[in-house]
């Protein structure tokens, strides 16, 4: 076991290791929020136009589109203000068939809106005009909360006519086109703002919305002033930092293990996506069956002998790190069924090496949330802050280990952990909710400034 916890040593990152790529992030972050620098930044820092987080007044009824994948969901979700809580009325989810995903960005957006209309039948909302917060999780530049440019597409969508074209304005026609319903206002929603928003309401410390899943990214509550790329200095914006990519310019290097610079080569998006390829869901099982065969083939597990199946790129899934290291049955059993002879000793170092993987992905989450939560106690000129993140993602309610080496890293700080209850559906309704709030008691402010000019 010695010569394997050897190999494993380039996994293990001191809390020293830890605070130095938290420093990189925390200039990296600057970068992006840059008016000069922000375009040849790793990590984008992408303004949301999301300007406050809820303050519990939000009320009323709200449709809420999750566009991320091979299905959409359409909500209807009410507010209520007396009770303090959101509820899901009712949703449906409508298949994006292949052909649509792979044709124009006319059928696509026709066939949006035509689930859309059956779905206000089926709730017989058809005859109100209601806001709308609409998650649509491609690369987007957003330029005011309801006008977003598809940057490209990604997913395995390739509809044409629609990269440079505001998402907003092509949902908008399409409804149009139809003539039977129309929706008042549309929010676009980042799913990390949505996480961040949606837990917002229940807690309303909650400035931070972080998601490990199948990717990894994170939002919070930044200063006016410091988004330069935004015309403003008063208050406060939601920036979606794309962390993600953080380290796509060479700055990790000395921090990736052959194994990930593997992973990178081998998938489909080579040089891009760094960090994200070292903590998330997609890519920590592959991460771990390439330690696997470097072990075996260094006669240390299996007797020396490969699967056919541990040859086969992501054979291991992500899912079984958890399971293995939840109990050395699950181990036994995961083993066998990918084709491996084994005895107890192996089943203990494969257990070492999903728990090193899985640890080292929850310790770099930690450094980087730790920048973000440093940044905002000293934004804000405070010597301590308490603060909430929203949270959402497999990898992280699977995974509940970023806890120990928050507190080492933000001793100044008090962070709770709260796991979101449908981001990019309530989330995305709670955004639609926070900015017709916003919207009326500037209307209200304006009447009353121009009662006062006469």
């Amino acid at each position: 076991e010695v010569i394997v916890v050897k190999h494993l040593e380039p996994f293990r990152l001191s809390l020293e290791k830890l605070k130095v790529v938290s420093t990189r992030l925390r200039k990296d972050m600057i970068r992006g929020l840059g008016k000069h620098t922000h375009h040849r930044a790793a990590v984008k820092m992408l303004p949301t136009f999301v300007r406050a987080t809820p303050d519990g007044t939000e009320k009323g009824d709200f449709l809420a589109l999750d566009l991320g994948g091979t299905n959409f969901r359409v909500l209807h979700v009410r507010v209520m203000e007396e009770e303090q809580k959101m509820v899901k009325m009712d949703s449906q989810l409508c298949a994006i068939p292949q052909e649509i995903m792979l044709g124009t960005g006319e059928q696509l957006f026709d066939h949006i809106a035509a689930c859309l209309s059956e779905f206000l039948d089926s709730q017989n909302l058809k005859g109100q005009t209601l806001p709308m917060g609409f998650t649509f999780s491609f690369p987007c530049e957003q330029k005011e909360i309801d006008k977003s440019i598809l940057i490209r597409w990604t997913k395995g969508f390739n509809c044409s006519g629609v990269e440079g074209e505001d998402v907003v304005k092509l949902l908008k026609e399409a409804i149009h086109r139809r003539g039977d319903y129309d929706i008042s206002s549309v929010a676009m929603v980042n799913d990390t703002v949505g996480t961040m928003m949606s837990c917002g309401y229940r807690d309303q410390t909650c400035e931070i919305g972080m998601i490990i899943g199948t990717g990894t990214n994170a939002c919070y509550m930044e200063e006016m002033k410091n988004v330069k790329r935004v015309e403003g200095e008063d208050g406060q914006m939601c920036i979606n930092t794309e962390w993600g990519g953080f380290g796509d310019d060479g700055s990790l290097e000395d921090i990736l293990t052959e194994f990930d610079k593997v992973v990178d080569r081998t998938s489909i998006n080579p040089g891009v996506h760094t960090f994200e390829k070292m903590i998330s869901g997609m890519y920590l099982g592959e991460i771990v069956r390439l330690v696997l065969m470097k072990l075996t083939e260094k006669k240390l597990l299996f007797k020396g002998e490969v699967s056919e199946a541990l040859r086969t790129k992501e054979t291991f899934e992500t899912k079984f790190i958890s399971m293995i290291e939840d109990g050395l049955e699950n181990a036994k059993k995961i083993l066998t069924e990918l084709g491996l002879t084994w005895d107890l000793v192996d089943a203990r170092v494969v257990r070492l090496v999903c728990e090193t993987i899985s640890s080292r992905s929850a310790r770099l989450c930690a450094a980087a949330l730790a920048t973000i939560v440093d940044r905002i106690r000293v934004n804000r000129g405070l010597p301590h802050l308490k603060t909430t993140v929203g949270v959402d993602g497999t990898v992280y309610k699977k995974h509940p280990k970023m806890q120990p080496s928050m507190h080492f890293l933000t001793p100044d700080c008090k962070i709770k952990f709260l796991v979101s209850e449908d981001g990019s559906g309530k989330g995305a309704a709670m955004v639609t909710a926070v900015a017709q709030r916003l919207l009326s008691s500037l209307t209200q402010s304006q009447v009353y400034f121009s009662v006062l000019d006469i």
